[in-house]
């Protein structure tokens, strides 16, 4: 009994340390076999928004892309990773420059964690006087980690100069980062630094070369449909109708 008791009480713990609760600032979620989606959150202008990004586990050891928003969950996430899996984190990947996705270089970079990122992220984080990724990549390339094998695609501008995507062609898992919106985003969220039009060329290029995705990971808000692709495609055309009416209205 004081056995089965431990048991108990030890699951327990481990489920707090997953961030499963609503309220925590670190939650994990089983994708579909060695996939899991985290989400952290961030204050932005006064409202709590939350950012999603993906880990794979391979024989090599954990496959990371993009690091949490929240600076500190930087430690508890290599934990939770470690308590439920086992495995250190060995790679991470960042989607594009911006802080909810390449925040994380310099720290895990620090833990001997090898980084990468392609030219274009490198470049602007130069520029910004902001920490690096460790390994410049081309802007297609296909890596081999233990088991899994995933290819790593930049389709042009869109949300970001620079965004990227992961594809897991024999699992049908597209994690598309900030590039995909949520099937629930009502909008195309920051656009700070958006090529709207390009945009839609890019989205097109990831559905020609991509085909049929069963999950596929945004970068904020819930849902892992592959209706997304189609989702942030509309937007971008709403947004783009609306924008060229506006013109055609202020010439006349």
């Amino acid at each position: 009994m004081r056995k089965l008791a431990s048991i108990i009480l030890f699951l327990v713990a481990v489920s707090n340390s997953f961030g499963q609760s609503k309220n925590s600032p670190l939650q994990i979620s089983h994708l579909t076999g060695d996939f899991y989606v985290y989400k952290t959150f961030h204050d932005y202008n006064g409202t709590l928004i939350s950012a999603n990004a993906m880990y794979v586990v391979t024989d090599k050891g954990v496959v990371l892309f993009d690091a949490p928003w929240d600076k500190t969950q930087f430690q508890p996430l290599l934990d939770s990773i470690k308590a439920k899996h086992n495995k250190e984190v060995v790679m991470l990947f960042g989607t594009h420059s911006h802080e909810d996705r390449a925040g994380g270089f310099d720290f895990y970079r620090k833990k001997g964690i090898k980084t990468y990122s392609i030219k274009l992220t490198d470049e602007i984080l130069k520029n910004k006087n902001e920490p690096r990724a460790e390994f410049i990549i081309p802007t297609d390339t296909t890596f081999t980690v233990g088991q899994y094998k995933f290819e790593v695609y930049y389709p042009g501008k869109g949300h970001a100069p620079d965004n990227i995507v992961a594809w897991f062609a024999k699992e049908k898992v597209l994690y598309g980062g900030c590039f995909i919106k949520s099937e629930e985003a009502k909008d195309l969220g920051y656009l700070g630094d958006a090529d709207i039009k390009e945009w839609e060329k890019s989205i097109k290029r990831v559905q020609s070369k991509f085909k049929n995705p069963k999950y596929v990971i945004p970068g904020h808000d819930g849902g892992t449909t592959n209706k997304s692709i189609n989702h942030t495609l509309k937007l971008i055309q709403d947004y783009n109708l609306s924008k060229n009416a506006s013109l055609k209205t202020g010439q006349k």
